[in-house]
């Protein structure tokens, strides 16, 4: 994006391939060196150089910050998409499709008769709700009532609040719940509005995994200037009178005036929040009650499962060139709340049914402890547990935000160009 712009701009990785902590490893061989596993012979698991498996899996929204990035950049000229089957959401010990218009609230097993004409009552007036227009709010202001007022007002009960905020607003906890009515709002328009386009979830997901975003970038940033170096060491970031200067690596320092980087790179820049906990899981066949999706996203809310914290489960297959053919992946993760976080995982894994193969990984989160305006140093936060990639551009846009010559580089305009998104 900075490339576009105008800057100069050198991107350096440590690591031998794109994505760092992101990165989607190919062959399959590799997946199973990186943890520790023996390598598997191509009979289990076909061949090796059909599998491109994401290690922290996530999901694009159809109408979403990312989408609108891409496009706004030109990289979708480099990817293709294909359309995730199914959006469900975990409540009374099963599955259900996650209800977003008014025929689905009425067909929905999530409520009784009752209910269902609440929630679709609620419904309407989201979809027909305009910031621009207050005859639209109906007597409550979304600007300063909260979000339980909102429920409230349509007599939703605790279950239906509950896969609302989770499963179509997707908030992480229920602190929202006492937060402004609007920023609710925003959030179930968005999932509407992503669903709307092209059917049947609001999410897409890059053919041949996430680590085709990462390429793109760097491929369009060569057009226009960039260099991309990896397998780079970065061994310092080099200060003068507080203010970044430069990078070091080995005897070579290259010269800047900013830098942008995830947390590993700026270590007494950041503190630790906490834990997520990801397993991510090789089956050879789709995910229990799904109505055989051959890729789907659930949810599992954290008052069905007696936690602070949401559980999130994805799954992508062969079909979109992840996996060798009739191979599924799978992953299940959440925020860690306890001391033994493969426990905290198991109302997932066990959505799942049988697996074959199943990698287990726990990472530190962190935040950077400062908005990098005064050293010019712009740390980004760790992947959190979510399963898709809204709040990690939220976060990009506040800390570029921060320094006004880039604003340029991140207002969005939709227009003739959304449609060069390629779907399949």
């Amino acid at each position: 994006m900075l490339s576009v712009s105008g800057k100069k701009v050198l991107h350096i990785d440590r690591n031998k391939y794109y994505g760092g902590e992101s990165a989607s490893i190919t062959p399959l061989e590799d997946m199973f060196t990186k943890f520790g596993s023996t390598v598997p012979d191509e009979v289990t698991f076909g061949r090796g150089r059909d599998w491109n498996v994401d290690l922290i899996p996530k999901f694009l929204m159809a109408n979403g910050s990312l989408v609108k990035l891409l496009i706004h950049t030109g990289v979708t000229r480099y990817l293709e998409f294909k359309s995730v089957e199914g959006s469900y959401v975990f409540k009374g010990g099963k599955i259900s499709k996650v209800p977003v218009d008014q025929k689905e609230a009425l067909a929905s097993d999530l409520m009784g008769l009752f209910e269902k004409r609440r929630f679709r009552n609620f419904l309407i007036y989201v979809q027909e709700f305009s910031e621009d227009d207050p005859k639209t709010w109906k007597d409550i202001n979304p600007q300063t009532s909260t979000t339980a007022q909102l429920y409230d007002k349509f007599g939703l009960d605790p279950n239906t609040k509950d896969f609302t905020g989770h499963a179509l607003a997707l908030y992480r906890d229920d602190e929202y719940i006492n937060d402004l009515a609007i920023h609710t709002i925003r959030k179930i328009k968005l999932y509407s509005d992503s669903l709307a386009r092209y059917g049947k979830s609001p999410y897409l997901y890059p053919m041949y995994g996430l680590g085709e975003l990462p390429q793109s970038f760097a491929r369009l940033s060569a057009i226009y200037g960039g260099t991309y170096m990896l397998d780079k060491p970065v061994d310092e970031i080099v200060f003068e009178n507080g203010k970044v200067v430069g990078v070091r690596s080995g005897n070579e320092t290259a010269r800047c005036k900013q830098v942008y980087c995830d947390p590993s790179y700026a270590p007494d820049k950041v503190k630790k929040l906490g834990q997520v906990i990801r397993c991510i899981c090789l089956m050879d066949h789709p995910i229990p009650n799904t109505k055989d999706a051959l890729s789907c996203q659930i949810i599992i809310p954290q008052k069905q499962v007696n936690r602070k914290s949401d559980i999130y489960l994805s799954m992508v297959s062969y079909t979109h060139q992840v996996a060798a053919k009739g191979w599924f992946v799978a992953m299940v993760s959440t925020t860690v709340e306890t001391d033994n976080p493969e426990a905290e995982i198991k109302p997932g894994l066990d959505l799942l049914g049988s697996y074959k193969k199943k990698f287990v990984t726990v990472s530190d989160y962190y935040e950077p402890t400062d908005l990098g305006t005064e050293s010019q140093v712009f740390i980004s936060s760790s992947y959190d547990a979510t399963t898709h990639f809204e709040t990690v551009c939220t976060d990009v846009n506040l800390k570029n935000h921060e320094h006004k010559d880039y604003i340029e580089c991140f207002k969005f305009q939709e227009d003739e160009r959304y449609e060069k998104l390629c779907i399949s």
